[in-house]
This record gives structure tokens, sequence and C-alpha cells, in this order.
């Protein structure tokens, strides 16, 4: 399988400036203006991190608010003649954050009710009958299992859409979520 290594072989190590003396022929600088182009992509790579904690600060990181109460949250979505959608989520989960980025978070902005509950998570919340437990119990007691998954919550408590259950292709992520929140108003 790794017949290509051969035993105790060491690798070789290039270092950079090596590396540019063997390429000086595709890379058409001068030294000086090698060490100038060096020194701005240096300069470059050490702002990066700042710049990422800036874009998250302005809101780059996509979040919703957690489940508290989900007789209020679905008592202030009914108030706007909706259902109340429940994201189920993992922390770590990428297709979770990106359905947030791309269409829960600016729809949560724009004035619809989503919380969000996440699975292996203890953070207390009150269920329909106004019963203490946790986001990871009531997750359990719904049967769900896969994440990102979106429920969809009329009066009552009771399911008025049919669920979401994990990734979508992107570009039909949209009108699905369209068409569920639309069956739940219907429901309504």
């Amino acid at each position: 399988m790794y017949s290509w290594i051969q035993r105790n072989a060491k690798p070789d190590i290039v270092h950079c400036s090596k590396f540019m003396a063997s390429h000086s022929s595709s890379i058409s600088l001068s030294a000086p203006h090698r060490r100038d182009w060096i020194l701005q992509v240096g300069a470059f790579l050490a702002v990066l991190p700042a710049m990422a904690q800036v874009t998250a600060a302005k809101g780059g990181a996509a979040t919703l608010p957690a489940a508290q109460s989900l007789p209020d949250e679905l008592a202030q979505a009914l108030k706007n003649k909706q259902p109340l959608i429940v994201m189920v989520s993992l922390e770590g989960c990428v297709f979770c954050r990106q359905a947030r980025q791309s269409h829960l978070s600016p729809m949560h902005r724009a004035g619809t009710v989503i919380v969000q509950m996440d699975m292996r998570n203890n953070q207390p919340v009150l269920d329909f009958a106004g019963k203490l437990t946790t986001h990871d119990e009531l997750i359990r007691r719904w049967k769900v299992s896969i994440t990102p998954t979106l429920l969809f919550f009329g009066p009552g408590g009771k399911e008025v859409a049919e669920r979401m259950e994990g990734a979508y292709l992107p570009d039909f992520y949209g009108p699905y979520l369209e068409e569920r929140i639309a069956q739940g108003r219907k429901a309504l």
C-alpha cells in the first residue's frame, strides 16, 4: 500500500530561500522586489485573524435565539399569523451553519419567529405544556435525530407542516422552506 515510501526515508525539507532560488526563473522579480512582495504577503496574512474577528462581530456569524419558553414563542408567532419555526441544531454542524446563515437568520431579522434548540444541550426550556425540560430531552421526545431539522408548530404545539430534515441542495433550500411556511400558515 505504501510501497512508494521507502523505509526510514526522511523527507527533504525545502526552505523558502532554496525554493525562491530554484524558481526564480518563473518569478520575474528582482531580489529587492521579491523581498517587498514577501513582506506584503506576510503583512496580509498577519492581518487575516483580526479581519475574521471584525467580520464575526459585525454579524458575520449567523445566530438564532435559543428557545426558552415555547408557549411564549408560539404566541408571538401566531400573533404574526405564522407558525413557530424551531431549528434543531448541533454544535459544529456545517449544514446547520449554512441554513442559519443563508436562510434562517435573514428571515429572523425580518420578523419571522424562529428559535433554535441544540442537541446534547442541557439548557432549560419550557415545553408547550409549560413544563420545564431541556433542549436535548425535548428533541428526543420529538424523535429528531438529524441536523439541521426544522419543525413548524401551530396552535397547541401541534406540527402544522412537514419537517425539513437534513441538508437540501443550497439552490432548493429556500423554496422548500417557503413551501413549508405556506403549508403551516394554511393550517393555522
